[in-house]
């Protein structure tokens, strides 16, 4: 199926896109100098630190100097919980977001005016490079509140020109109804709950390529390449990816652009990259994945240093945005590993293998458990309908080998009836893990 087509408008493009290289090295440079004088005089978390380690602000003399630079790591959020690293005084402070804190208290980033009008231009400029224009209607299906894909989706399309359809997450049946009536051509929208606004499509006898939708941006959860595949397929529409973190900003610290569809260009007027080995701390070579970390160049109340995102990627250079360097797409993190039985195992694996099987859906889940001395991985797949229930054991079967084969350990593989996976209004929980604490 052909994709709508998306002409290229490089005449919406704002002022730091039109930078040469040499301009933004300038820039990131006189901005990183400016986070760390802020964080040195107004953070006493950092300026310990500082201390600690001997490093002064005047020793950052070049970008290479950001190695002199302490790690920020969630567990520092959660020490100085909730306002303590806050840079100004918390009554500048015109907002506060939050993570669900469901493995401890939650970490709380705070935002200045600037700072929303900042994370509303990164999200604004994604969203065109998504392929969104001034005047669309974009349909926002990411969760209001705490959590900072609603909101910051939400502000960028109105920055960019956008009617924004402000739905949130879940009640199902409502969204497919809006989609159908009011025409959004942008959604933004996890992607394994737009495979649940496609299948609840289906099921009312609409076919979700015949819908207005053109561009989806999807984000706050890995996702493959087939993935991908499957969603333009069923949709027609275009599917890129959008990435951020609340520690940082939220939404927009990178997209990837529709015209390549190659990676995501990180908006590094804003956010510093380095791509370090997880272990040692030490950068990778060129090219070679590593743990993504990030500094904030401009944020006013909560600047961050050298954070630990625990996305695993690679640095590559820019094209559809030349002095933007790109990350990989990132199909894992270095807290979603599952080592079982000595063999590294991420749910993206699973992912593609699943979605390799035509008569598999793409609702599963890897449960661990540990019913003796060693761990075991089941994975947990629904059959698409259709699918008769006699060909369940050898799917099983088919899907288990793949697992041994390409991934590299032995998986028991349980094929379920439609419903038997339960469904995902945000991000989806590919991991259930059952071993004992």
């Amino acid at each position: 199926m052909s994709l709508p087509t998306i002409p290229p408008r490089a005449d919406l493009y704002d002022e730091a896109e039109r930078w040469s290289l040499e301009e933004l090295r300038e820039h990131q440079l006189r901005r990183l100098q400016q986070t760390v004088q802020r964080t040195y005089e107004h953070v006493p978390h950092y300026r310990a630190q500082f201390e600690a380690t001997g490093v002064h602000p005047d020793d950052i003399k070049s970008l290479a100097d950001v190695r002199l630079l302490p790690f920020t790591t969630k567990a520092d959020l959660r020490a100085n919980y909730p306002f303590g690293m806050f840079a100004v005084p918390r009554q500048e402070v015109v907002r506060v977001h939050a993570s669900s804190g469901t493995t401890g208290k939650p970490t709380v980033v705070g935002y200045t005016r600037d700072d929303i009008a900042t994370w509303a231009q990164v999200v604004a400029r994604s969203t065109r490079a998504a392929g969104g224009r001034p005047g669309d209607i974009a349909h926002v299906a990411y969760g209001y509140g705490l959590f900072t894909g609603g909101l910051g989706a939400h502000y960028g399309a109105e920055a960019l020109g956008c009617t924004v359809v402000p739905m949130s997450g879940g009640n199902t049946e409502k969204q497919v109804q809006l989609i159908t009536d009011f025409g959004p051509r942008i959604i933004f929208v996890t992607p394994s709950y737009f495979l649940s606004l496609l299948d609840a499509m289906e099921a009312a006898g609409i076919d979700p390529a015949e819908s207005s939708l053109e561009v989806g941006i999807f984000g706050a959860e890995p996702w493959t390449q087939a993935m991908r595949s499957e969603i333009e397929a069923r949709a027609g529409m275009h599917a890129t990816d959008i990435y951020g973190l609340s520690e940082i900003i939220g939404p927009g610290v990178a997209q990837e652009c529709v015209e390549t569809k190659d990676g995501l260009h990180i908006w590094e007027d804003h956010f510093y990259p380095e791509v370090v080995n997880p272990l040692t701390d030490e950068p990778v070579a060129p090219g070679q994945t590593g743990e993504l970390v990030l500094t904030s160049l401009t944020k006013q109340a909560m600047p961050v240093l050298r954070y630990r995102t625990r996305d695993l990627t690679r640095l590559l250079p820019g094209t559809a945005r030349p002095a933007f360097r790109r990350i990989e797409k990132i199909t894992g993190r270095s807290d979603d590993l599952m080592i079982v039985r000595g063999v590294n195992v991420f749910p993206t694996q699973i992912e593609e293998l699943v979605l390799a099987i035509p008569e598999l859906s793409p609702y599963f889940q890897c449960v661990l458990t540990r019913p003796e001395r060693l761990d075991e991985l089941t994975v947990r797949v629904e059959a698409n309908p259709g699918t008769p229930q006699q060909q369940w054991p050898g799917l099983a079967a088919q899907l288990s080998e793949q697992i041994k084969a390409q991934v590299g350990t032995s998986a028991r593989v349980e094929v379920l009836p439609e419903g038997g996976v339960e469904r995902s209004v945000g991000k989806a929980r590919r991991i259930v893990d059952q071993r004992p604490r």
